[in-house]
């Protein structure tokens, strides 16, 4: 019993040692992301210059996710995770140097935002890929829930954080920042045990297209994943290009102002922080399939009941934004633990690269569909078949035996 209750601590103790880390590290990056975008809206005015940056920002995900996962199942992931933080802290260096000197130009920015781009699809599936090497199975949802706590969190202040900054600081003091809190997930990843994968000593290691599909492989092996990975990347079409269209929907069909529209930011921000909350509560004792499937429809509902409000809802509005979010990591959080629970240690890597890599083409693809639908049939309408479409794949989920009985199958 002893040494039951000492393992035990020692997960934990792991946990929040690499957590708090991560915490530190993830909101001085949310906070630098936000004083960036300012920046550019500041200097240039542009939107096409802010759709340039969050273009820059996801294609390197997209692209090189599926051969960085084969990288990250191949090596050591404690020294990927520290190399990918002091890489990231390196290119963002460069712009505190340039900063001090002269008015950062657009393009040094791109460039830098490209790279750590680059940083961020080594460092976040190798994060993921660790966690379960510490967090007994059982554990792995409740832990996802804290995880996501911590996110909201990032989520919820790092805007008023980064606007406050902004006011009194130059752009490479505030960049600097964002080196400080690498430092710190560097050191606190470096003080950690973490056990290492078996490497392969076979001729096959060599080839990355062919450890790549090995990821699709494994997926199909796994009763009911290739299902839930569809379903994903399905959502993600809707779900994804929402956020960008809140501040739209706000202004131009509630008649609201910028400020209304930091307030729609800061309620849905705090519904995902009540859900990760509840999450981290409930997380061991839930049908994780049927929760992922549950929040996809109440999001869905969200948004039908915000499509049918009049210019006149704006607080309902509110209400339904944060119902919204509370869906976030329930929906999220869940997912991520379900490939960390059924897929072996040695393929995760892969496999939650690919599956990153699906979200982030699913995005530029709901956004051409946003944009277009939203500009000819008004936002508000858009919102409200895209609430259809979110409560339809819900229900096609449900009605997928495989998909529903995925996570009770033995491995």
């Amino acid at each position: 019993m002893a040494a039951v209750e000492h393992k035990k601590r020692n997960w934990k103790s792991a946990f929040i040692i690499l957590w708090s880390g991560q915490a530190i590290s993830i909101f001085t990056s949310s906070v630098i992301q936000m004083a960036i975008i300012w920046y550019l809206t500041d200097t240039t005015g542009s939107a096409a210059v802010l759709s340039l940056a969050t273009l820059v920002g996801f294609l390197p995900q997209a692209i090189l996710g599926p051969f960085i996962g084969v990288l990250i199942d191949r090596y050591n992931r404690k020294k990927i995770m520290i190399l990918s933080d002091g890489f990231i802290a390196l290119v963002t260096l460069l712009l505190v140097f340039v900063g001090f000197y002269r008015e950062l130009p657009v393009w040094l920015i791109m460039i830098v935002l490209f790279a750590r781009s680059i940083g961020s699809t080594f460092h976040t599936p190798s994060l993921q890929a660790v966690t379960p090497l510490i967090v007994p199975k059982e554990n792995l949802t409740q832990c996802a829930g804290y995880s996501q706590t911590l996110e909201s969190i990032s989520q919820l202040l790092s805007p008023a954080i980064a606007a406050i900054l902004y006011g009194v600081w130059s752009i490479n003091i505030i960049l600097f920042i964002d080196i400080i809190g690498a430092i710190i997930a560097i050191c606190t990843i470096s003080i950690l045990k973490i056990p290492t994968n078996k490497k392969k000593t076979d001729v096959q290691s060599q080839h990355a297209i062919r450890e790549a599909k090995e990821g699709i492989t494994v997926l199909r092996n796994e009763k009911g994943m290739i299902e839930l990975m569809v379903i994903s990347a399905l959502y993600a079409v809707i779900y994804m290009p929402i956020g960008t269209l809140y501040p739209l929907i706000c202004m131009s069909y509630f008649g609201g102002s910028i400020a209304q529209s930091s307030i729609i930011e800061i309620v849905f921000a705090f519904g995902t922080l009540l859900g990760s909350i509840v999450l981290g509560k409930i997380g061991e004792r839930i049908d994780k399939i049927g929760a992922i499937l549950k929040s996809i429809g109440v999001m869905g509902i969200g948004l039908v009941l915000t499509g049918l409000l009049p210019p006149s809802g704006f607080k309902i509005f509110t209400v339904l934004a944060t119902m919204m979010g509370i869906t976030i990591p329930f929906y999220y959080g869940i997912l991520t633990s379900i490939y960390q629970i059924k897929i072996k240690s040695e393929y995760l890597g892969r496999v939650l690269s690919l599956s990153t890599s699906l979200s982030m083409v699913a995005m530029p693809i709901g956004l051409i569909l946003s944009g277009t639908f939203a500009e000819v049939i008004g936002v508000e309408n858009w919102f409200l078949i895209s609430g259809i479409l979110a409560i339809l794949i819900s229900i096609v989920g449900a009605m997928l035996p495989t998909l529903r009985n995925c996570c009770k199958l033995e491995k």
